[in-house]
């Protein structure tokens, strides 16, 4: 795959590897992780971790701490290079040749547990400062919103529920109501996979129920992969995401429905018997 080359208009990476335009997800699923394994002086955070994400799919990964859910996704997003195994983006990009901000303009997002927003700014203001466009200091000084990037905007409003609160600063939402508009954030910039970090830490019961209806309606129009310790709110996602990971030590301990991981007797012992 070293030869593939980018088509006119994408920017290429490293070995000319296509990091923009539209990821091939039609012979194979979006995100294929085979035999990862990340080493930190001496101590295997990923072993041999195999993991595999359909197009569309909403997937949850549970396990105890130290399990390597976070090494997983320093991986995929270029935050750390494995030292064995491959990692692909659809069929030709590989994850491990390219920088940080290549995999974000290839379409990959990422939320950390902790919310990051621009507080003095409006609801609005962030959403129009996370838009995909040309970020140079001259564009900059000449943008002004079309009427699609405003339509683009108006419809992420909805998604993550704060239209009401467009024109407010940031910095007076609830602490769930910032994890809403970062993914809001996340969503300007038109990602295909999004890498959700216990996004519901801290929300109260309401929050999360409505986070856990918010990531649902995502479901399908991209590809979700939901990190949680929060295993009701995993519960609530189960009838969407199908499919359960439990990570262990760096591995797969267990995947399947949320009932057939819930009675797995080694998912039992080193996590939900915890």
């Amino acid at each position: 795959m070293s030869d593939l080359k980018a088509p006119a208009g994408d920017a290429a990476g490293i070995d000319g590897r296509v990091v923009t335009g539209e990821v091939d997800t039609i012979h194979g699923p979006i995100l294929y992780l085979d035999d990862i394994t990340v080493s930190f002086d001496g101590f295997k955070a990923l072993n041999k971790l195999t993991l595999t994400i359909e197009r569309g799919e909403l997937r949850c990964i549970i396990g105890p701490n130290g399990a390597g859910k976070t090494t997983m996704m320093d991986v995929i997003t270029g935050k750390t290079r494995p030292d064995l195994g491959t990692a692909f983006f659809g069929q030709t990009i590989d994850l491990t040749k390219l920088s940080e901000p290549e995999i974000a303009k290839a379409g990959i997002g990422r939320k950390f547990q902790k919310p990051t927003v621009y507080e003095n700014h409006t609801v609005f203001e962030n959403l129009e400062l996370a838009m995909k466009t040309d970020k140079s200091v001259f564009a900059s000084l000449k943008a002004k919103l079309n009427g699609s990037q405003h339509d683009l905007i108006g419809k992420t409003l909805d998604e993550i529920a704060l239209t009401q609160r467009a024109w407010e600063p940031a910095g007076l939402l609830s602490h769930g109501q910032k994890q809403w508009l970062e993914i809001g954030m996340l969503l300007m910039q038109e990602p295909r996979l999004l890498l959700l970090d216990e996004p519901v830490a801290g929300m109260t019961d309401e929050e999360t129920m409505k986070s856990a209806d918010l990531f649902l309606t995502l479901a399908g129009k991209y590809s979700v992969v939901v990190v949680e310790h929060d295993m009701d709110f995993v519960a609530k996602l189960s009838g969407a995401a199908g499919t359960v990971t439990v990570l262990h030590e760096g591995s797969v301990l267990a995947e399947g429905p949320m009932a057939q991981v819930q009675g797995d007797d080694r998912v039992i012992e080193v996590y939900l018997g915890r």
